[in-house]
């Protein structure tokens, strides 16, 4: 079974916090997107939907820890 990524299974102690940011913070809102479009990448190319490299799928990893790095930051300045 391939693991949810989502932010709300990433950090479930941070729900409320991420419900206030996407209402009120455009940064937050964007950089959710691009994690969310990356995970959704991900995932697809796990379920092997997508073809793709080991390379490439450890790239698309990479990024996205960056981005629940930068999301994690922002919710933790709100909270």
């Amino acid at each position: 079974m391939i693991e949810s990524h989502d932010l709300f299974h990433e950090f479930p102690e941070h729900q409320e916090t991420i419900r206030k940011l996407m209402l009120s913070n455009d940064q937050f809102v964007a950089l959710m997107k691009d994690y969310d479009d990356l995970d959704h990448k991900i995932a697809r190319i796990e379920q092997r939907v997508e073809p793709a490299t080991d390379l490439y799928a450890e790239e698309l990893k990479y990024l996205r820890v960056r981005l629940k790095d930068k999301l994690y930051q922002l919710l933790t300045k709100a909270a």
